[in-house]
C-alpha cells in the first residue's frame, strides 16, 4: 500500500492502471492529519541511516554491497535483536501515567507465538535461525559498512562541500592566477 498527498502530477493514468494491475493501492493520509506522511515515510529510516549512513551510493559497485548488507541486517533484526512492544498504560502513585511493556522478544519468537505458520514453515525457520551467527553476521555487516564507506565517504563529502557558498571562491575578489 502506498499513501500519497494530494494529487501529485506524476500519477497519470498508465501508472494508476500499472499499480492496479500489481496489486498497489494507493490511499490518502487520514483527514487532519498533517503530520500522518512524515510517519510513514520514517517507519524504517532509522535502520537505513544507522547501516547505511548518510552518504551517496550510485554506482553499480555500491548498489551490490548495499544488497549483500540488506539480508544480513535482515537477518539481524528478524531472528536475533529482542524487542519490545506496548502494551498499555498504567497510573503511578502520583497520577502520572506510564507504558507498559511487554517481554522482550525477537520478531521470528512473536511469529512462532502468534501459531499462523505451518509446522513445516515452522521448521524451515527455525533451522534458519539455529545455523546464524550473530558474530558472524556482525563482522560481515562491519566489513561491508566499511567498503561503502571507502567508496562513497569523499564522493559524498565534495558534493556537500560544493553545495555550501562558502566553500566556492568569491567572484567579487577576482581568481588568483600565477604571475608570469
Amino acid at each position: 500500500m502506498s499513501t500519497i498527498r494530494g494529487q501529485p502530477p506524476f500519477l497519470n493514468k498508465a501508472v494508476i492502471k500499472w499499480a492496479a494491475e500489481m496489486e498497489i493501492f494507493f490511499t490518502r493520509s487520514r483527514p487532519y492529519k498533517k503530520n500522518d506522511q512524515a510517519t510513514i515515510e520514517s517507519k524504517n529510516n532509522h535502520l537505513v541511516r544507522k547501516y547505511a549512513f548518510y552518504y551517496r551510493y550510485d554506482t553499480p559497485e555500491e548498489r551490490a554491497l548495499l544488497n549483500r548488507l540488506w539480508p544480513l541486517v535482515n537477518d539481524r533484526l528478524n531472528y536475533l535483536t529482542p524487542t519490545i512492544k506496548p502494551i498499555g498504560y498504567a497510573s503511578s502513585g502520583d497520577g502520572r501515567r506510564r507504558r507498559l511493556y511487554d517481554t522482550p522478544q525477537t520478531p521470528f519468537d512473536r511469529l512462532l507465538a502468534a501459531g499462523v505458520l505451518s509446522p513445516t514453515q515452522q521448521a524451515e525457520l527455525t533451522a534458519y535461525r539455529d545455523h546464524l551467527n550473530p558474530a558472524k553476521i556482525g563482522r560481515e555487516i562491519a566489513d561491508l559498512q566499511n567498503r561503502l564507506l571507502l567508496l562513497a565517504k569523499e564522493k559524498t563529502e565534495q558534493l556537500y562541500l560544493a553545495s555550501i557558498p562558502t566553500a566556492l571562491p568569491d567572484i567579487r575578489k577576482g581568481i588568483r592566477t600565477k604571475a608570469c
